[in-house]
Parts: C-alpha cells; structure tokens; sequence
C-alpha cells in the first residue's frame, strides 16, 4: 500500500531577502524557518532543503541498513548515522556523505561493510539522489 507525506512551504519576498516556513504537514511535528542565508551562509537557527534532505537520507539509510542486517539474522543494536549535504550556490547539491556508526553482533566487517554499501545503494532515498554522488563510511564497532 502506497502512503503519501506532505509538506508545505509559505515563502514571502526574493530568493535573496525573503524568507519562508517549511510545514511538515503529515506528521504534525513543526513548523521551521527557512531562508536563502540559511541555505547558502550560516544557518542561525534555520533550516534548509540540504538539511531536509539530510534528515531523510539518514533517517532512510538507517532503516534500510537495519532491515537488511535483520534479514541475515544479525539486527543492529544500534546505528547512528549522519548524512552531509553539500551545497554549491549556482551549482546545487554538490554530493552527500554519509557517517554510519553500528554495533551489531554476530556480523564481520567484511560483511558488515557489504551491507552498509547495500544499503546505501537501495534505501528510496538514495534511489531518488541517483543524480548526486553518494559516498558512505561505515564503521563497525
């Protein structure tokens, strides 16, 4: 069954001096700040669209990872993952890094690793990035 989220955006102004609110309509958890500032220079209390994207990719990672490692019958402990988005004005979203920390039992690296590459190849986050280069470094502890 197909599920559909939505998030709305309100902006006012140009793309240099106005600003604007991201909703998270599905979810009902917030409304945040965003701005070219934001997006481009420092981000003082503001979001982005990197930094959406980011929240996702992460977010998608780690339950693809962790789906993919209880398949083999080693489910993490824990991940902990951070997803770098780099914007590049005039250019867009240059790539995305991302840091995966696990502890899970019962696995090696080697394999370990595979799943981790796996993963990032396969989440539907990644599948929708195919246009940007997707790095990943995994560490097993």
């Amino acid at each position: 069954m197909a599920t559909t989220r939505t998030a709305t955006t309100h902006w006012e102004g140009s793309l240099m001096e106005g600003a604007g609110k991201v909703t998270l309509e599905s979810s009902g958890i917030g409304t945040y700040d965003v701005s070219w500032p934001a997006r481009a220079e420092a981000a003082n209390g503001k979001t982005s669209p990197e930094e959406l994207i980011g929240a996702a990719h992460s977010a998608c990672y780690s339950m693809a990872l962790s789906n993919m490692l209880a398949q083999n019958g080693t489910p993490p402990q824990s991940l902990d993952t951070k997803a770098e988005v780099t914007f590049q004005p005039g250019t867009g979203i240059t790539g995305i890094h991302l840091t995966v920390n696990a502890s899970v039992e019962g696995v090696d690296a080697a394999a370990f690793a595979e799943h981790a590459e796996n993963a990032k190849k396969n989440c539907p986050v990644s599948q929708a990035l195919t246009g940007t280069t997707i790095t990943l470094d995994a560490t097993l502890a």
